[in-house]
């Protein structure tokens, strides 16, 4: 039965097999290194690493002879090659010749896929059609081109797709090239004899499994194992092993995608010097800066990377409360950041961007994008525009939402501090913050309607100064879910009801944020720095008010009410039993769309 599926499978990916297009793979010789030797001639013929004693980039190929190799540590590299000489990275060097090269890759295709600073894919399938040319003699003519123009070798792989052309470019380096032709035989002839470890994406790890468990060492015998990886693979793990057997990879252009994070690191030797530290900071800072502003991006959330000298990697994030691309605001940021992690040895530190504004200008991407209020005051149900419509809410109201630059941001769960006062742990478990019930005349307990009594009430507790210091929880539903507050509070935001002057058109007195951080409704606590939230929570009281005066309730029955104890509750414990909560009455019940219908008639 595996045997059958993983057949059925094959045939299925055979079906796909797409030989109209021809992909040509580029990929710099020793580029870093050859930079280098070409900007310092005196280098030529010797081994040259670039990079320092903590990390190899990328090593010459004289250096090559003797094990050196990039991502290695340098004082490894001194030890199996004692006459290496080290070079500094330099990549703004590096930076500025493979734009060059890039400008000779877009003669050839204009939408090409750079890989990396040194790596490139071009489609160069039109090419050939229009030039009446042969693939072979376009790689050949493109390496020329980049030869004349940079004054560094290139080699070049050819094939009918990414996958191939990747390793057909390996195959004669440096300063060479390889081509397969567009042909199912030469494809499955050239892939049945080739090692595993030469294709992207299958490493050390994966190499030692398919090895060791599966005896597959080459990928002809990913088919002959077919049944094997069906069964204990996963469905895309197993697909990329049965691609890479029938010599399949991606043939189309990829289709661009909006950018996800930005980032840069850098590795140095193990230090605890802060102000080598802070330093390396400061560079990390104007080069994310860099590649921001180069690429139109305004980000939110900044990450910091840290591996210390034991190699243990940390990373610190914060969310901002606005967009930003400049190198100072980045690394005020980020020091802040840096400093909560001290006193500690560090080699190395990373610096990522993410959660850009989709607009790529730091402002929200639609303009047209309308609030709850405005929509209610701007259009009715058939469209039209409503005339002589009034603000919800007050000016004072207006002010408390709009955004403060000066706010602390929001710091992420990967980060390690702690707003929280230990002082208040026994406070927040006292029954004294029990949730609060809102409740109408009647309550029903336990099935029964229980009329409100007249007996004397439960003490309510009084918040005191101890109560502002509650820890802030990031609120992801307020219906249910507002923590109990002072009636005082209550009474003092629906006082408006009580006389005519506290109409909808005078909102001054229903809703404002005492301390510039607690509702005066409910009580419920967010800081000035989650604008979104505040603003979502001011939404949801003007919603459920209208609604109220919708509905014919009476606002005062909103306030909340201490609920009668059941006498089978009246022991020491002082506890009460949670009331169910009932659902709403057919009654009572307003369609969102006639809501708002209702609504826009009364203004």
């Amino acid at each position: 039965m595996p045997k059958l599926m993983a057949d059925k499978r094959i045939l299925e990916l055979e079906v796909t097999r797409d030989l109209s297009r021809i992909w040509l793979h580029v990929d710099m010789d020793a580029f870093y290194a050859a930079v280098e030797t070409l900007c310092n001639p005196s280098l030529k013929g010797k081994p040259v690493a670039v990079g320092s004693m903590s990390m190899i980039s990328t090593a010459s190929y004289e250096a090559r002879k003797f094990g050196v190799r990039a991502a290695m540590p340098g004082f490894i590299a001194r030890k199996l090659c004692p006459e290496l000489l080290f070079v500094p990275v330099d990549f703004q060097k590096y930076t500025y010749y493979s734009n060059l090269t890039r400008k000779v890759f877009q003669n050839y295709d204009p939408n090409f896929l750079a890989a990396s600073l040194d790596e490139a894919y071009l489609d160069i399938t039109t090419v050939c059609k229009e030039r009446g040319i042969t693939s072979e003699e376009v790689a050949d003519e493109l390496r020329q081109s980049v030869h004349l123009e940079t004054g560094l070798t290139c080699s070049a792989g050819v094939a009918p797709n990414r996958l191939l052309a990747k390793v057909c470019s390996d195959i004669n380096k440096p300063n060479g090239q390889f081509v397969l032709p567009n042909d199912r035989s030469a494809v499955m002839t050239f892939i049945s004899s080739l090692p595993i470890r030469k294709i992207g994406g299958i490493g050390k790890v994966t190499e030692c499994i398919l090895k060791d468990v599966f005896e597959i060492t080459t990928c002809a015998d990913m088919l002959q194992k077919s049944s094997f990886i069906c069964a204990l693979f996963s469905r895309s793990s197993a697909d990329f092993f049965l691609s890479v057997g029938l010599g399949l990879g991606g043939t189309d252009t990829p289709q661009y995608k909006m950018r996800k994070n930005i980032s840069n690191e850098r590795t140095f030797s193990a230090t605890k010097d802060e102000a080598l530290l802070f330093q390396k900071l400061v560079d990390l800072s104007e080069m994310l800066s860099a590649d921001m502003i180069k690429e139109g991006l305004f980000g939110r959330t900044l990450t910091l990377k840290l591996k210390t000298a034991s190699f243990e990697v940390r990373t610190r994030a914060v969310t901002l409360p606005s967009y930003i691309c400049s190198s100072e605001e980045i690394l005020n940021h980020a020091s802040k950041l840096l400093k909560a992690e001290f006193p500690v040895s560090l080699r190395l530190m990373g610096l990522r961007m993410s959660h850009f504004s989709e607009d790529k200008n730091g402002i929200p991407p639609d303009p047209t994008q309308k609030t709850l209020s405005d929509f209610i005051l701007a259009r009715d149900a058939s469209g039209g525009k409503t005339s002589d419509c009034r603000p919800l809410v007050s000016d004072v109201c207006d002010n408390t939402f709009s955004v403060d630059l000066n706010c602390y941001p929001t710091y992420s769960a990967e980060t390690s501090c702690d707003l929280r006062d230990s002082s208040m742990e026994n406070q927040t478990s006292d029954s004294t913050f029990s949730r609060s019930i809102l409740s109408n005349t009647n309550e029903e307990v336990n099935g029964t309607v229980v009329p409100q009594s007249s007996e004397p009430r439960a003490k309510v507790h009084k918040p005191t100064n101890t109560d502002h210091k509650m820890k802030f929880e990031k609120i992801d539903s307020y219906t249910g879910q507002l923590e109990a507050c002072p009636r005082d509070n209550w009474q003092n935001g629906f006082s408006c009801v009580d006389d005519e002057a506290g109409s909808i058109s005078d909102r001054k007195q229903f809703f404002v944020w005492v301390d510039d951080y607690k509702c005066s409704i409910c009580g419920i606590e967010l800081p000035t720095s989650f604008i979104e939230e505040r603003q979502e929570h001011s939404d949801f009281h003007l919603a459920e008010r209208l609604q109220g005066e919708e509905s014919g309730n009476n606002l005062r029955s909103f306030v909340p009410q201490q609920r009668a104890a059941p006498k089978c509750h009246t022991g020491s414990s002082g506890r009460l039993k949670k009331k169910q909560k009932s659902s709403p009455t057919a009654s009572k019940y307003v369609p969102i769309d006639a809501f708002f219908v209702k609504t826009n008639q009364n203004f």
